[in-house]
């Protein structure tokens, strides 16, 4: 089932329990997509499109949620939350710290990274491999600790 279907039945699904922040967040989703399929980039959206789309809604809400707590308002950032863990539902698990840094440290014995003269061949490369399964600022700072660069 791709995601696009998958958002359908969970739209339908959620009008029907009338569950107003899954509601609000699903129709989010299928909005992006939806804006995706028009933007005139006449191609289908492929697994890797669909992660990054949901990459992207997630941040925007980790984003909103640190500048809400800075504000003050935490009811907002209690509902900015909620909406973080349904489109995170749509994601691939992602991995812990110690998973991470595991990868991390491999894909560094493979590419004999060890200083922070290395940290612009193994970040991308780290990028790459944990796309979709990890947020780039945990990848960036276990990198960084991994190099010594902190």
């Amino acid at each position: 089932m791709t995601l696009k279907e998958k958002i359908s039945e969970d739209l339908k699904a959620a009008m029907k329990s009338g569950d107003k922040a899954r509601l609000n967040t699903v129709r989010s989703i299928r909005a992006m997509i939806l804006e995706f399929e028009k933007s005139g980039a006449a191609k289908e959206l492929s697994s890797e499109d669909e992660i990054q789309l949901l990459n992207s809604a997630a941040k925007k809400r980790k984003e909103s949620i640190e500048q809400f707590r800075l504000g003050g308002r935490e009811e907002l950032a209690a509902a900015e939350e909620n909406e973080l863990k349904i489109i995170l539902e749509y994601l691939p698990k992602q991995l812990t710290e110690e998973e991470i840094n595991s990868e991390i440290k491999k894909i560094a014995n493979e590419m004999n990274a060890k200083s922070k003269e290395d940290f612009p061949k193994l970040m991308p490369a780290a990028m790459k491999a944990l796309k979709g399964k990890a947020d780039g600022k945990a990848v960036r700072s276990l990198v960084e600790k991994f190099l010594g660069m902190n």
